[in-house]
């Protein structure tokens, strides 16, 4: 049975439901007409009972849950049933027919019953406007003729449908599977969105948080061993230690979402990586060679800059053995550079899988940057950072 139908649908669906209604405008209008009319007692009432069981007929099946397939068969037997007593009763009546012919599409489930049923609704006004002619070859060929006429047209109606309704089961099965794919897309969005969220808070806590143990770790066995022997030392070690929990307490409020921005203030990148090595040196007792340049750059470079200071000197401090480091920090014509170079015992940069060397190419390939480390074995490190500016930055 052919549902109401929806939005997107095809033109010749939506013909057959407005032709429907059209039909029932045009019945209530008849059934007015013979109300008013000045008919003989039978064919007047006997035409309103007709319309009126006809009308409820196609009311109850329509409000039937679901619309089965067998209340619609149902209605099309008392549709059938109607066209022939109405077209006994009265002329004219055989226009219902032409009127009903989407009904005939509208209750059935294949194409075989609606040329079927729209046959017999065919034969039925025959019959019955042949009958009350009164019976004879001459009006029996005239209302066949007239009949197949209107018959032609169902049959059309009952072969274009299966195509349009074809048409409208692939365009709802082409949204349902563009539905699915932007559902699809959207859960792998998330997906990557958490994904990309993970690895940035891994990289920060990093360069941040464990960096920032790491360095209380070595401060505190530092001021352990020297409490007795240099006491001086190990206060400004503990001394150390208290700034950097309160600096690691600072960042980790920034992951949180507690802190609206870094550390680094605007502008004072020079500076701050300056208080960087100061306290770098304090703290390894390394010798720190600094040439910082004030640069004009914006706040996510200015992050970047000082993460990637942070995380080189910790390496320095863990592996390179190193006695100098020399920072350099200055503006080109093609963005900024940071070069941070060692005297230490260096390595083999093509068996370096380090999560920090990472972190650093990834937090710089996102602002457009590049990092090069370049080393080995016995011969120090050079790290350098390029990130490119604008006019604008």
């Amino acid at each position: 049975m052919l549902q109401r139908p929806r939005h997107g649908d095809p033109f010749w669906i939506w013909m057959l439901h407005w032709w429907d209604i059209l039909s029932w405008a045009v019945i209530g209008l008849l059934i007015l007409l013979t109300a008013l009319a000045d008919l003989p007692g039978a064919v007047k009432y006997g035409s309103l009972v007709l319309l009126a069981l006809l009308a409820s007929s196609y009311v109850f099946v329509r409000r039937l849950p679901g619309n089965p397939v067998r209340g619609g068969y149902a209605h099309l037997i008392v549709l059938i049933v109607t066209l022939a007593a109405l077209s006994y009763l009265r002329d004219g009546y055989g226009v219902l027919y032409t009127l009903a012919l989407p009904q005939f599409v509208i209750f059935v489930e294949n194409l075989r019953a609606a040329i079927v049923l729209s046959g017999l609704g065919a034969t039925a006004i025959t019959l019955g406007g042949t009958l009350r002619q009164g019976w004879s070859a001459e009006h029996l060929t005239t209302n066949t003729v007239s009949s197949l006429s209107v018959y032609a047209v169902s049959v059309l109606i009952a072969l274009l449908t299966p195509r349009a309704l074809a048409a409208r089961d692939e365009r709802a099965q082409l949204r349902a599977e563009l539905d699915s794919a932007q559902i699809d897309l959207a859960a792998a969005h998330r997906v990557q969105g958490a994904a990309q969220e993970r690895e940035r808070l891994a990289r920060e806590i990093h360069d941040t948080l464990a960096q920032g143990f790491a360095s209380i770790i070595v401060l505190a066995e530092a001021a352990r061993s020297s409490l007795e022997t240099d006491p001086v030392r190990s206060a400004q070690q503990l001394l150390s230690i208290e700034q950097t929990a309160r600096e690691n307490f600072a960042e980790a409020r920034v992951l949180v979402g507690a802190a609206p921005q870094s550390g680094l203030t605007p502008g004072s990148v020079a500076a701050t990586l300056r208080r960087t090595l100061d306290r770098f040196s304090e703290d390894t007792g390394l010798h720190v060679i600094s040439d910082l340049e004030e640069v004009e750059c914006d706040q996510p470079t200015r992050i970047a800059l000082l993460r990637c200071t942070q995380e080189s000197l910790a390496n320095v401090r863990k592996h390179a053995a190193a006695s100098t480091v020399d920072v350099v920090l200055a503006q080109r014509p093609y963005g900024v550079e940071l070069e941070i170079t060692d005297d230490g015992q260096g390595f083999a940069v093509e068996d370096a899988h380090g999560f920090g060397l990472g972190g650093m190419r990834k937090r710089l390939a996102e602002l457009g940057g590049d990092l090069t480390v370049t080393s080995s074995v016995g011969d120090g490190t050079r790290v350098l950072a390029l990130i490119p500016t604008n006019d604008e930055a």
